[in-house]
């Protein structure tokens, strides 16, 4: 059974504004699934659904298996969420707050025990979440989200504001919840976090859905293909590879040599030709796209699923 699965969802407001579009979507249990799209492209219309915020104006919604218009109350029960502009009370310590959380859940949840595993050491849950920085803050909020051992965790641009270190420690803990069984499901903007942590993606663009697959798959669909950087000693003065099927790009600089290939199967033809000039190379690497190409095609005009 999926985590979440939405069925030709539409959501208009009004007559001329279509926020999300015939959307398809499906989040298998137990993944880290990144949703990715430029601002307006349907992401926080599509999680406010999700959590019988707003209701379709057509569609169905499942989460957890259970109809999200009208069994939402026991989806609300079996999730944590971490909200993009979430608010702290800023008069309460960080403990105050995850134990507010486990009232209001009902659970038997040690508050301690939230806070080791977000990181906040107890000198710290002590403090008045007011004087928090935006790291710590992000972590008490999801430790509040993670308040019931929830199934599936919906966070909204969990990173956004985090410098590099609170990045990476959110990252981290993103895939140890997924460890221990977690399905994590987040919108994000910081495209090198969704690449390092996320079993899939999904791209929307003007409200539909562009595409729905792992980053390699992403890759195989675009025919995005790898660059080969070459180290050289020297670079040929009549240097010529554009005849190489596949070659689609070759740029110079002192003694490197990029060259991008759609067939990796050429890079050794590449390699010959290069030493055939005169060129010895020294050293040899391979870089794929990176997602941020990915999304950059996937949300080019005329490109679709």
């Amino acid at each position: 059974m999926p985590a979440i699965r939405t069925e030709n969802l539409t959501k208009r407001f009004g007559d001329d504004v279509v926020a999300v579009e015939d959307l398809n979507l499906t989040v298998e249990e137990g993944e880290v699934f990144g949703y990715l799209g430029p601002n307006g492209a349907g992401k926080s219309t599509t999680i406010n659904v999700l959590l019988d915020y707003i209701r379709p104006s057509e569609g169905t919604v499942t989460v957890l298996g259970h109809d999200a218009q009208d069994e939402s109350q026991r989806i609300h029960e079996r999730i944590g969420i971490l909200p993009e502009g979430f608010d702290l009370y800023d008069r309460l310590s960080g403990r105050k707050h995850i134990e507010f959380a486990v009232d209001s859940k009902d659970t038997d949840d040690d508050p301690s025990e939230i806070l080791d595993r977000v990181g906040l050491e107890p000198e710290a849950a002590e403090r008045k979440a007011g004087g928090y920085s935006t790291g710590m803050a992000q972590r008490l909020a999801l430790g509040m989200a993670l308040v019931g051992d929830p199934d599936l965790l919906i966070l909204d641009e969990p990173s956004s504001g985090l410098d590099p270190n609170g990045a990476r420690q959110m990252r981290e803990l993103v895939r140890e919840e997924a460890d221990r069984g977690t399905t994590v499901f987040f919108s994000s903007h910081i495209l090198g976090q969704v690449e390092a942590v996320c079993d899939r993606v999904g791209i929307m663009n003007g409200g539909r859905l562009v595409a729905e697959d792992t980053i390699e798959g992403l890759r195989e669909s675009v025919g995005s293909g790898s660059t080969l950087e070459l180290s050289v000693d020297r670079v040929p003065d009549d240097l010529h590879l554009d005849d190489i099927e596949a070659v689609s790009d070759v740029t110079v600089s002192e003694t490197v040599i990029r060259v991008m290939v759609s067939d990796p199967n050429v890079k050794s033809k590449v390699i010959n030709r290069v030493e055939e000039q005169g060129a010895t190379v020294t050293d040899i690497a391979t870089q794929q796209a990176s997602l941020e190409d990915l999304f950059a095609a996937y949300t080019s005009v005329g490109v679709t699923a």
